[in-house]
């Protein structure tokens, strides 16, 4: 009988620092596990010496396979690609800088095999060694995003999750360019357990995620799940309106009943530039989803591949 195929998908992104000893940690743990393994890094457009690491390392590990995009993509298009080119009946996504405990492996595996989960995530119960107001920040971001969204993104998640195929399969059917993979792990459903760990520092090299990047990532998950703001910018509308319509009233009777002259043009001139800033943040809102759907509609491939090991081309979806 065939033995089952688990595919550990790797983003990485100048991580030649730490590809080396995440696979030599991993290792420890794949081997306890009565499934084959073939490890796919994707190298989102390094510039320093990830794709000559990884080049070395498949020489020496047949099972180790590696794709290298043309540019830099982000992490989202190098999550799509590796489940793309992935062959295993599961799939785990980790990163390469072993925040991601491979001890949690075999645990994921039996929870699929033996509970019949269809997949196994993780989460963080504390942010230890991050920034308090990056911290602050995130909890704010995932207790809005739950508010807004009837998609169930669960604070503290982790792109590390082990998923059967047909989950793979399902988010595959979602070729959308503008990608959030915290909140279309959740919308595509099926039963999922989740394990929680301890924050674990980087064993080597950098974070690559800056504040403001992570503030465009968190804009584009709203955007992507919710249309909650058009929503509240439409009543914010209304509401102005509204309070310009009863004050029109006031003013009139003011002026006919009591002939009072029009007075207070400081206060005026403050309320138009109040309500000024409020169109331009509302047609901000509403740019914004015009953005994503004009580069929806360029069509535009997701990513595109430089080079890879990988023999056998599988029939992938670009579109």
């Amino acid at each position: 009988m065939k033995q089952e195929l688990l595919s550990i998908i790797v983003p990485a992104y100048n991580e030649e620092s730490t590809v080396k000893i995440f696979l030599e940690e991993t290792e420890k743990y794949t081997a306890e596990m009565p499934v084959d393994v073939e490890y796919l890094f994707v190298d989102d457009g390094s510039t320093d010496n990830t794709m000559e690491k990884l080049r070395n390392l498949s020489e020496k590990n047949e099972k180790v396979h590696y794709l290298s995009f043309s540019r830099n993509f982000g992490k989202e298009a190098a999550i799509y690609a590796g489940m793309q080119y992935s062959r295993g009946d599961y799939v785990v996504i980790m990163d390469a800088d072993l925040q991601d405990p491979p001890s949690l492996l075999p645990e994921m595996y039996r929870l699929i095999t033996e509970e019949q989960y269809d997949c196994v995530g993780s989460r963080r119960v504390d942010r230890k060694g991050e920034p308090p107001i990056r911290s602050f920040f995130a909890r704010m971001f995932y207790r809005m995003i739950n508010r807004m969204s009837k998609t169930d993104v669960v604070d503290g998640a982790r792109d590390f999750q082990m998923m059967r195929r047909k989950v793979v399969d399902a988010i595959l059917s979602m070729p959308e360019k503008n990608r959030f993979s915290k909140g279309i792990f959740g919308w595509v459903g099926f039963k999922k357990k989740w394990l929680e760990y301890e924050n674990i520092e980087r064993v080597a090299g950098e974070t690559k995620w800056s504040f403001w990047k992570l503030l465009v990532y968190a804009l584009d998950g709203i955007v992507a799940f919710t249309t909650v703001p058009l929503v509240f910018s439409s009543l914010l509308g209304i509401l102005f309106c509204l309070a310009a319509l009863i004050m029109i009233v006031f003013i009139i009777v003011k002026t006919v009943v009591f002939g009072d002259p029009t007075t207070g043009w400081p206060s005026l001139a403050c309320i138009v530039i109040f309500v000024s800033g409020v169109q331009l943040f509302c047609i901000g809102i509403l740019g914004q989803y015009l953005a994503k759907t004009y580069i929806e509609t360029k069509n535009r491939p997701i990513f595109l591949v430089e080079e890879t090991n990988i023999k056998e081309k599988p029939e992938i979806n670009q579109r």
